[in-house]
């Protein structure tokens, strides 16, 4: 696989990166069969691995861990902390207290003394930037992390960031994770501009939208109960038709959806690699037989009529939305000074 520059760090990456979240109890179980999976993708010219300790509660970054053992210097690994890992409310989230202990585990799990990009798995409202950035710096200054990142931040948190970053003298954050594939274009308005404004990689998830442009799940076919329940935008009627039209647009190109989806993703000049989530090595190999495809300007363009640039097509259950502003006091006025007005 030809590489791409990792933002402004001078790593070098892969177009397409293996994601872990499918390793471990909450996907793949069988241990075995995932090391052979991360092995496939490595023999394949896949050097960056991502993972997160909330994946099946640290299971995934064993496994990667066990996977990596002979192999760790030829891989780029990257991890993420912020998400609940116990019931303690101080063992989650981005405060200093928890980043470093956080690091501290993924390193044991993961069976290194070092991460090469340490991920902010999303935005923490109750904690300042600086507090976060103060303490990635420090874990960067002592050799355990070699840059630091973001997933699913909004663009003007981003920004935010990046101006503590320049003001205070502390690492900025040198890559962010959104989601993004053909039914989801959001990222394309702020925060891809913004990224490539600053120089920043995106390593992108979900290309195949959770599963959706994978060809298994079609207008009228019926789909597990488990899926079902879990995800609603399964049931999206508006999701269901568009993925109707790039299966017809896919049959006349003569590739498959899958391939389609993936070559659309890396495509765009602001995306570095987009992460491949496989649970089986029967998914793996597939996705990996689309790897050269390229799609013309004639093909975008299709894609483009189908899903207009910086529209999403209902939202992922997993995708991360600011929270609502729910505290009256923070969007009325006082009652006396609406009275006085």
């Amino acid at each position: 696989m030809q590489h791409r520059s990792l933002g402004r760090t001078g790593i070098q990456v892969s177009p397409f990166a293996l994601g872990a979240m499918m390793f471990g109890p909450m996907g793949n179980g069988d241990v075995e069969d995932s090391v052979k999976i991360i092995h496939r993708a490595l023999d394949a010219g896949i050097n960056l691995v991502d993972t997160a300790d909330a994946y099946s509660q640290g299971a995934s970054e064993e496994i990667v861990g066990q996977a990596l053992a002979g192999r760790r210097d030829d891989v780029v690994l990257a991890t993420k902390f912020h998400l609940p890992m116990g019931e303690d409310p101080n063992r989650r989230g981005n405060s200093r207290r928890w980043i470093v202990r956080a690091l501290e585990d993924s390193l044991r799990r993961l069976g290194t003394d070092h991460v090469d990009l340490y991920q902010v798995h999303r935005p923490d409202p109750d904690t300042d930037v600086e507090e976060t950035l103060s303490a990635l710096t420090d874990l960067v200054r002592a050799g355990k992390v070699r840059a630091i990142g973001t997933s699913s931040f909004p663009a003007s948190e981003i920004v935010e960031a990046q101006w503590v970053s320049e003001r205070r003298g502390l690492e900025r954050f040198r890559t962010e994770q959104p989601t993004y594939s053909i039914l989801n274009r959001g990222i394309e308005n702020e925060v891809l501009p913004v990224a490539q404004r600053y120089g920043m990689g995106t390593l992108v998830y979900s290309p195949l939208s959770g599963g959706m442009l994978t060809g298994r799940y079609r207008k009228g076919a019926p789909v597990d109960s488990m899926r079902a329940n879990r995800f609603r935008y399964f049931s999206d009627e508006r999701r269901l038709d568009v993925v109707e039209e790039l299966v017809a647009l896919a049959d006349e190109v003569g590739v498959k959806l899958t391939h389609l989806a993936l070559a659309f993703v890396v495509a765009h000049p602001g995306v570095t690699s987009a992460i491949l989530g496989p649970r089986t090595m029967e998914q793996l190999d597939d996705l990996l037989a689309g790897a050269d495809v390229v799609l013309d300007d004639a093909v975008l363009d299709r894609i483009d009529a189908i899903v207009p640039p910086g529209e999403d097509v209902g939202l992922l259950d997993m995708q991360y939305r600011t929270p609502p502003i729910g505290d009256a006091a923070l969007r009325r006025r006082p009652a006396t000074t609406r009275a006085a007005a």
